[in-house]
């Protein structure tokens, strides 16, 4: 009996330790605290979208860490472009002296694929998960699970309806708005608007979408939009364009948020006459916007390059670090309009036409050549 109540005092005393150091554990890996003051590095880089934005601070962790992309839909350049970008800025060597692990995954439309992706990751122990993701609503339980895990999460381009995870974007709604304001202005009468939409049930898609109506319901002229889905890619644009065309016979304008190059290309092979354009920053589409200007083709081109990836990396790394950052990060957009396309500034007619221009954010110290990103694979890593 003397031996049975030793261990049971022992097992007491181990349980009470085990429970102790699981309590512990937790305490540890409940997410960022909320903290007052300004971004504790980098301030010009981690601008938050208003004053009244939470600032993050998750517990520093030691290096080198294991960080993941959870990437969706891959099926067009920007997307393509933006996992070269991720992999070349994994790959300098004041980034790849942080990393033990950088590995990409892209899953398709799949938002239940995406989330398992991430959940595996979360899993798996790593330190950091970047994501692009399909679906604004649908990561609320995902996201719970990385703050219990200590894990930072952070999503961007299309960005997360939670202010749990810390999100990296343009004013995806503004750049709609900016499209359709300069429709508005250079089609003075309105009328008949093609709008070719990206990847439907994304958060960007919407945005964008809901900026351009915006405008164009305030504007007080009479507007008769067609849409059509694109997804943000070459090909499909100009076919669902080209379709668009056939049916309508003419268009007074055209706004499009990626697959601005196919197009254009659908208007050349319409015979459809050249009209203004608000579209995205695909090195293609300003080439024709810059030779075929004094034609009618007056263009409006703004958005972000895929270097946002980057700028996504940047921040899991100063979040591990127990660096301060905002929990909404607010990047700048690239913008350029008629008449002011200039060869080699605002775009590169040696390169190709699927190359997004801007593809860069001083103020985060990232920059990138074509070289660095196009020798680069979009694979899975």
């Amino acid at each position: 009996m003397k031996s049975r109540s030793c261990v049971r005092r022992i097992a007491g005393v181990g349980g009470a330790l085990f429970l102790s150091s699981v309590f512990t554990l937790a305490a540890q890996a409940a997410g960022p605290k909320v903290v007052a003051g300004a971004a504790s590095s980098d301030p010009q880089c981690f601008v938050p979208w208003s004053e009244s934005v939470k600032m993050f601070q998750y517990p520093q962790k030691k290096g080198p860490y294991r960080i993941a992309l959870a990437n969706g839909f891959v099926a067009n350049t920007w997307r393509i472009q933006m996992i070269k970008t991720a992999k070349a800025y994994a790959s300098q060597p004041d980034v790849a002296s942080q990393l033990k692990e950088f590995k990409v995954v892209s899953t398709g439309e799949d938002v239940a694929a995406q989330i398992a992706a991430v959940n595996n990751f979360i899993d798996s122990g790593y330190d950091a998960i970047v994501v692009n993701a399909q679906n604004p609503t649908a990561f609320k339980p995902v996201i719970k699970r990385a703050n219990d895990a200590g894990v930072v999460l952070v999503a961007f381009d299309n960005t997360l309806d939670s202010e749990d995870a810390i999100n990296v974007n343009v004013d995806q709604k503004g750049l709609g708005k900016y499209w359709a304001e300069w429709l508005v202005k250079n089609v003075p009468n309105g009328g008949k608007i093609l709008e070719v939409r990206g990847v439907s049930g994304t958060s960007v898609d919407r945005d964008r979408h809901e900026g351009i109506q915006e405008v164009f319901k305030a504007s007080g002229k009479k507007w008769d939009t067609v849409e059509v889905f694109g997804k943000w890619d070459d090909p499909t644009a100009q076919k669902v364009a080209a379709d668009a065309i056939a049916v309508h016979k003419h268009f007074d304008g055209f706004t499009a948020q990626g697959g601005d190059t196919g197009v254009v290309q659908a208007m050349i092979d319409a015979k459809h006459p050249f009209v203004p354009f608000g579209g995205e920053t695909e090195n293609g589409f300003r080439k024709f916007c810059a030779k075929y200007a004094e034609d009618g083709l007056k263009c409006a081109s703004g958005g972000t390059g895929p270097a946002q990836v980057a700028v996504a990396i940047k921040t899991a790394l100063a979040a591990l670090d127990g660096k301060v950052v905002p929990q909404s990060i607010k990047l700048p957009l690239a913008q350029v309009e008629y008449p002011n396309f200039k060869a080699g500034e605002d775009y590169y007619p040696e390169q190709s036409d699927n190359f997004f221009v801007g593809n860069s954010f001083p103020t985060c110290g990232i920059n990138f050549t074509a070289q660095e990103i196009m020798g680069q694979s979009e694979a899975n890593q």
